[in-house]
């Protein structure tokens, strides 16, 4: 798994009602749920963003609740994946759950500026800055986890070994 996208920076300790503000917690689509991602922290973050890109964020990311909404709706927005120093725990595994790639470095990453131009290598285990052409580390995905999120989640995982159990019944 290669993703490339524009870095898009936060800080440390962004809590999941920075993510996704309690007040819409009622959908649980992800794609309406990406419509508001970031709207009290960053209001025009949708309009500065693509698709495919990359979030790079400090420590704590994803603090606060426990809800899977977070992830969901950075997923509905079109971001590829999210590299931060570390993660709430829970919003780690919910990520993974929901599909969403994250990746954790215990490297330094403030010469990444807004809008770089960043690659993530999942089986590698490498953040590349392809502006300033400085390479990262991290521990890559298992096997297991890797495919886990290749293929979309814990659910569609799970649906696919039932199917695979049901045909081989």
């Amino acid at each position: 798994m290669i993703l490339e996208g524009a870095a898009r920076l936060f800080g440390n300790n962004i809590d999941t009602d920075l993510i996704i503000a309690a007040r819409y917690l009622a959908e649980t689509d992800q794609t309406e749920l990406g419509k508001n991602l970031f709207r009290d922290l960053r209001p025009n973050f949708l309009n500065e963003m693509k698709k495919g890109d990359i979030i790079v964020a400090g420590n704590n990311f994803g603090c606060g609740s426990s809800r899977e909404h977070a992830p969901l709706a950075i997923k509905g927005a079109g971001i590829s994946a999210v590299v931060a120093n570390s993660f709430a725990r829970i919003f780690f595994r919910n990520a993974i759950n929901v599909g969403l790639p994250i990746f954790v470095t215990s490297e330094n990453l403030d010469s990444i500026e807004e809008g770089n131009v960043i690659s993530v290598n999942a089986l590698e285990g490498t953040l590349i800055n392809k502006t300033k052409n400085k390479t990262y580390k991290f521990d890559p995905y298992p096997e297991f986890l890797l495919n886990l999120v290749e293929i979309g989640g814990l659910f569609n995982f799970t649906k696919n070994r039932l199917e695979a159990g049901a045909k081989n019944a």
